[in-house]
């Protein structure tokens, strides 16, 4: 008696876990469930491309700061004419 029992219980048990994931799998591949799947791609791959954006452009503006030290006039020298450069430094 307490055989049947259990193999009753341990029936209803896998027969609930099988619609259970016979479901799931119907939604997954249901137009819906792909387009969300597809959905969450796309934003993580936007997720990356900012990321991407704000590196690239951090390290824009470090280049950029850069070349303003290393060749912009500073106060009180003017530029070379037609050359764009300042005069040498005087020793």
């Amino acid at each position: 008696m307490i055989g049947r029992l259990f193999y009753l219980a341990a029936g209803a048990a896998l027969g609930g876990y099988a619609v259970h994931r016979v479901n799931r799998a119907r939604r997954a591949l249901s137009p819906g469930g792909i387009a969300d799947r597809v959905e969450g791609q796309v934003t993580e791959y936007r997720g990356a491309l900012r990321e991407l954006n704000e590196d690239l452009a951090l390290a824009v503006r470090e280049q950029e700061e850069e070349l303003l030290r290393r060749y912009a006039p500073r106060r009180g020298r003017r530029a070379l004419p037609g050359t764009g450069q300042e005069p040498p430094e005087p020793s």
